[in-house]
């Protein structure tokens, strides 16, 4: 006997080829019904036996689109509908949106194809798409996921587009994002006056390859929003860029036409192929195994031995990698610190003093996002930034009976975290909050969120620390909506954001969080960074720290290394570290020493402390250089012979002084900086078996931006091999601060406060 049944699934099931899928899925069993996006997911309705039910619903399960993840599916028995055929009707917005938001897609496989092909109708054109790929959330202005509902609602589909819409034997039925040459979005190549060059739009991507070769920057408009582009092997491109962009000694990353263009030079684990050849397209950050011909290495990643490489993400990005052959710098569309440009006007206006030409579209970006970083340690995935193709949805965890909440997380690596329904939403990265355009993207975004969700929160989160923009803007929106207000310590987040990662609130037994990073303000209003917290029964507590040592300087003293190594240096060991300042500098910082009464326990300042004494850094142009360039240095040395700088230390707080005056003293014994690197990098190692040995807990969960040194979790892991102790990472956000947000709405909806 037939029934009509309702099938209601939830998850990313739309703007990934969900509906049309059903729709051929139904034909191929011989039912008739409908399929419609509505607030919660995909809808289905369905005449069928009991029988025919259960295989429909056991081949949707098991072979879904792609690029869906199915969260869960609800089916009950309804009013018996009479359906002649099984239709896709128009979305349904009936009540709140409890959706994911689906992310971008690289440019799949077939539409590749379909690029290159000269029977093709879609041959060079840039802005080809299909069911499987291309932008999503990045052109999105509200859901249902519908093309009325995104940027490309101001183009009309041609007949031939319409066509393929209609038709569920073609790849781009039902395709929301379909468009070709004929209807599509147009490129558009001016210089740095405006004045454009006319030609087709395959010429205009010749005409780019030829500026590049040339020694040109190029600003280019991708679907997520511009980047800076030159060639990788023009020596005065690059130093120009690197001038213009203010930009001196921070790596490049590096867009190759082809995965086979990367493996020539570079050995690719399969992680880090499986990494770049997904649908994020994100990049991977690889070792230079040798000198690597064609490619101006020291100056697309100064002092490092370590490059970031991606593929090409979009059809533009295809067509012009195809076009050129060769690999590129490209680098966020952005001047120094701001935010990265996506508009037209605005690109024009603020990139003039960079770019020589642009290449914009005309298709509007609602959502712009840099570039996912990631990399590997061992088989342990490290996400350095969070944004396009992996941002804004957190599926892990359904939040269930809470109120809606906005976590406004930290301040130099941003991110915010809100919950207007079932889901979390982790926004991509920001950056610096103390840059005005960065300030007015985050806050816009946030805007568009209450917007697009309809729900003003009930609670607000943010970190304690009061002059943090994200507090202060919090503390705002708190008024001016009329919420609870909760702050919540810095590193405290940090260790909720793994416990929530790995589902370890209701643990049987304690768990040890260590958090590593270069600043966040303490309980006792000193400034944290090297800290042991203990979690068991929602409750969490600082067990020990690094000791204490002074900050000086301010914010000075997280730009110039040598002044934490100041700090760290005993009267015996100061007079080998004067010339590293002027004498007046020498005077001036000695008496703030003498004077001062803020203490820090922060490891990333250790960890510069021991870059300046190796001479690998003073002064720093970017944040995290010095760490870098000290895991650089540790990565050098091929051996096995560590030296435990505490080894002969019995200790309650880790003795921060005694691990640089061990440094300095094998230092002047003729050991090599390379193994002094990797000796402190794996006393930092020791340090946390030492704490949990001491507290005897056996689960030891690590975040925070020390935390994305490769080295230091290979020295870890190495030394719990073969033990009883388990080791949890951030896996799905980065370790950095972009994942307070998460941390402080995991803090606050599992620790009794």
């Amino acid at each position: 006997m037939h029934k009509t049944y309702k099938i209601t699934l939830k998850g990313q099931v739309q703007g990934v080829g969900f509906r049309p899928f059903v729709f051929s899925l139904a034909l191929k069993h011989g039912l008739f019904g409908e399929v419609y996006n509505n607030a919660v997911g995909v809808i289905v309705h369905l005449n069928a036996s009991s029988k025919q039910l259960h295989d429909f619903i056991n081949e949707l399960l098991l072979n879904p689109p792609i690029s869906s993840i199915i969260k869960s599916h609800q089916i009950e028995v309804i009013e018996f509908k009479v359906f002649l055929n099984f239709n896709i009707i128009t979305s349904k917005k009936d009540t709140q949106l409890n959706i994911p938001l689906t992310p971008d897609f690289a440019t799949c496989a077939a539409c590749k194809t379909d690029l290159l092909n000269a029977e093709n109708r879609r041959i060079h054109y840039p802005f080809t798409t299909c069911v499987n790929c291309g932008p999503r959330y990045a052109i999105t202005t509200k859901f249902p996921f519908e093309r009325e509902h995104t940027s490309l609602s101001n183009f009309s589909m041609c007949s031939n587009c319409q066509s393929e819409y209609e038709n569920p034997k073609n790849r781009r039925f039902h395709s929301q994002t379909n468009s070709c040459p004929d209807c599509g979005v147009q490129l558009t190549l001016v210089d740095t006056s405006g004045n454009p060059y006319e030609s087709s739009q395959q010429q205009l991507l010749q005409k780019v390859s030829d500026l590049l070769n040339r020694g040109h920057i190029v600003a280019i408009k991708n679907t997520n929003g511009y980047v800076l582009c030159c060639d990788a092997n023009h020596e005065k491109a690059i130093k120009s860029l690197r001038h213009k962009k203010k930009r001196p000694t921070k790596p490049f990353a590096l867009l190759y036409p082809d995965l086979k263009c990367i493996k020539s030079q570079f050995n690719v684990t399969e992680q880090e192929e499986n990494a770049l050849t997904s649908s994020v397209a994100p990049i991977v950050i690889l070792p230079i195994q040798n000198e690597i011909n064609n490619l101006k290495t020291e100056l697309v990643a100064p002092n490092l031995k370590h490059l970031g490489v991606m593929l090409p993400s979009s059809a533009l990005l295809c067509l012009l990698m195809d076009t050129y052959k060769k690999p590129i710098i490209a680098t966020s569309g952005n001047t120094h610190g701001s935010a990265i440009h996506f508009a037209n006007d605005e690109a024009a206006r603020e990139l003039k003093s960079i770019a020589d030409y642009f290449l914009h579209h005309n298709l509007d970006i609602q959502f712009p996002q840099d570039d996912s970083v990631l990399k590997f340690s061992s088989e342990q995935q490290i996400i350095i930034r969070r944004s396009r193709g992996l941002a804004p949805n957190y599926l892990d965890i359904e939040i269930k009976d809470a109120e809606p909440i906005l976590a406004m997380g930290a301040h130099l690596k941003s991110t915010f975290a809100y919950v207007p329904n079932h889901y979390i939403y982790v926004s991509q990265y920001f950056g610096n909050l103390d840059n005005y355009e960065v300030l007015t993207r985050f806050q816009s975004t946030i805007t568009k969120y209450i917007d697009l969700f309809d729900c003003i929160p009930k609670t607000l989160l943010i970190d304690a620390h009061p002059q943090y923009q994200s507090s202060l803007i919090g503390k705002e929106l708190s008024e001016k909506w009329n919420t609870k207000l909760t702050q919540i310590q810095h590193h405290k987040a940090h260790f909720a954001s793994v416990l929530g990662e790995h589902d370890l609130f209701e643990a049987d037994e304690a768990v040890l969080g260590v958090i590593w990073d270069g600043t966040g303000l303490g309980d006792d209003s000193n400034i944290w960074g090297g800290e042991f917290f203990s979690y068991h029964n929602h409750q969490m507590n600082r067990l020990t720290h690094f000791d204490y040592f002074d900050w000086i300087a301010g914010d000075k003293m997280a730009e110039e290394p040598r002044l934490s190594l100041l700090s760290l240096t005993s009267e015996l060991h100061k007079q080998s570290i004067q010339h590293k300042f002027s004498d007046t500098e020498w005077t001036i910082y000695n008496k703030l020493l003498q004077n001062n009464t803020l203490k820090t326990s922060s490891v990333g300042r250790l960890f510069d402390a021991m870059a300046s004494l190796l001479n690998l850094i003073d002064l720093s142009t970017y944040e995290g250089e010095a760490a870098m360039l000290l895991e650089q240095c540790a990565l050098d040395y091929k051996e096995k012979n560590y030296i435990d700088f505490l080894e002969c230390n019995s200790y309650n707080k880790v003795p921060s002084k005694t691990i640089i005056q061990q440094a300095f003293n094998a230092l002047q014994n003729g050991t090599t900086k390379e193994r002094i690197a990797a000796s402190f990098i794996h006393t930092m190692a020791a340090a946390i078996i030492c704490i949990v040995n001491k507290n005897q807990i056996k689960a030891i969960a690590c975040s925070g931006g020390v935390f994305q040194n490769a080295f230091l979790l290979s020295r870890l892991k190495a030394l719990t091999k073969n033990t009883s102790l388990m080791l949890k990472f951030n896996r799905k956000l980065s370790p950095n601060d972009e994942n307070i947000s998460f941390g402080q709405l995991m803090y606050y909806t599992h620790i009794k406060v």
